[in-house]
């Protein structure tokens, strides 16, 4: 279909945010959702073909619902998107640039947004308005602010809102808990998070034009406006804070929020410490730290992330591992999650690691076998979908692991600092850090503070 133009896309944002700020519903389907019946196929709708799109979108298709539309402003994704997908889908779905077809259409019931993380928010709540469930990747936006704004659209307009935070729906990590919750390992007072991963300089070289049939404008969307790089439009946009939360959230995220489910979801801590820069790939064009150390400090434990991009032998869980008995070499596993008790240490890895227990001399007590949990993930959100329950990983559970991350992201951007941060009204003890809490929305992008 024909891309949309950069003026009438401005035109239909700017409505989409007048409206909202009035408190009133812009799509008239946001009144009378189509009513799915215990045997219907729930149709979904893609929007950002990447990899861990085009994945997500297989995956959901595998489990039952009907993919109705792709959607992205790279005419070179959506044929990849359909090439990975054809061998599943019966009918071809509409290929579009404009996710606003899918929020406009009557015939779509959910939308899967697996965007660069700056464009998580403003669909999402588009989405929630018009009266669609939401399965949006992991981390959940890219500022406190529209985390809370994506929450409160979730319940103001009665939407599932399930959140790419797989763990939650594993069973080996619902196993793990279980054991905790036994006492076993006795009082745990010290979490380490681990993501130790290898990676290299990013180094941008000069501007370029776009590609032809591709708007830079409107991929930049909120974010201020820059020259274009493909290598930013890659994956380079990680490097930058206007796009992302660094590989932190990318990764990380998964890390830290399973080890938040384990500790039993306490909410947000006293306050966050950071210590960390660009060490390993000094001078490059990267605004994320390559090494860094975060500690958040609760009401009964602390809890440590340590993250680095450089060591080459640091390996995420191998995906054979994943998906069969066999359990990682846990000294170069670059995704693992240590908890110290008084008696016993559990080491648990995320995606399909599994975990063991080990006692004093490591010693091991308890293992168990883990498998990757996308599949249970993606069926919890259309289980969710029919019966209206709530999912697995919702808008709100993501919304704390966000907080606890950004706080994190924050302290760190303001000079590596101690924070304190008030969950109530949303404020640190710090003017600067403040200041970050909200990003700054170009014209027609905005989301206004009544959703």
């Amino acid at each position: 279909m024909k891309g949309i133009t950069r003026r009438k896309f401005i035109q239909q944002t700017g409505k989409a945010t007048a409206a909202l700020a009035a408190g009133t519903a812009m799509f008239s389907s946001s009144a009378k959702a189509r009513s799915i019946g215990a045997n219907d196929r729930i149709n979904i709708a893609l929007m950002g073909c990447g990899g861990r799109g085009r994945y997500d979108a297989r995956g959901m298709v595998e489990a039952g619902a009907n993919l109705t539309h792709i959607c992205d402003l790279q005419p070179s994704r959506l044929e990849q998107a359909w090439d990975f997908l054809s061998d599943v889908v019966q009918n071809k779905p509409a290929m579009i640039k404009d996710f606003r077809e899918i929020i406009d259409s009557p015939d779509v019931d959910a939308i899967i947004i697996a965007t660069p993380t700056h464009w998580h928010a403003l669909p999402s709540i588009l989405a929630c308005q018009a009266g669609k469930d939401v399965y949006v990747e992991k981390p959940i936006c890219n500022n406190i602010w529209e985390s809370r704004k994506m929450v409160e659209a979730a319940a103001k307009y009665k939407r599932i809102v399930q959140v790419g935070i797989q763990n939650r729906s594993a069973p080996y990590n619902m196993e793990a808990l279980d054991y905790i919750r036994s006492g076993k390992l006795g009082k745990i007072h010290l979490v380490k998070v681990y993501n130790l991963q290898p990676g290299s300089p990013f180094n941008m070289g000069p501007a370029e034009a776009p590609p032809d049939g591709f708007d830079w404008n409107e991929w930049l969307g909120r974010a201020p406006n820059r020259p274009y790089h493909q290598d930013i439009l890659r994956s380079g946009w990680k490097n930058f804070w206007d796009y992302s939360g660094g590989f932190m959230t990318g990764d990380a995220y998964h890390q830290l929020d399973l080890a938040l489910m384990l500790m039993g979801d306490v909410g947000i801590p006293k306050s966050v410490r950071s210590l960390g820069g660009r060490f390993a790939h000094r001078g490059d064009d990267s605004e994320v730290p390559d090494v860094a150390i975060y500690n958040w400090e609760f009401e009964n434990f602390v809890m440590t992330l340590e993250h680095s991009t450089y060591p080459k032998y640091m390996r995420k869980t191998e995906a054979t591992i994943r998906r069969k008995d066999a359990l990682p070499y846990w000294t170069h596993n670059a995704t693992r999650i240590e908890l110290y008790g008084s008696d016993l240490m559990m080491t648990v890895g995320r995606h399909g690691g599994g975990w063991i227990v080990q006692e004093e001399g490591g010693g091991l007590v308890e293992k168990h076998f883990g498998r990757v949990p996308d599949v249970p993930h993606y069926q919890n959100f259309l289980d969710c979908v029919k019966s209206r329950k709530q999912p697995n990983a919702t808008a709100s559970i993501a919304d704390v692991t966000y907080n606890i991350f950004e706080m994190a992201n924050i302290a760190h951007r303001v000079g590596n600092t101690v924070l304190h941060y008030d969950p109530a009204s949303r404020r640190f003890d710090n003017a600067d850090a403040d200041a970050l809490l909200k990003s700054t929305y170009r014209p027609g992008y905005e989301i206004p503070d009544q959703v």
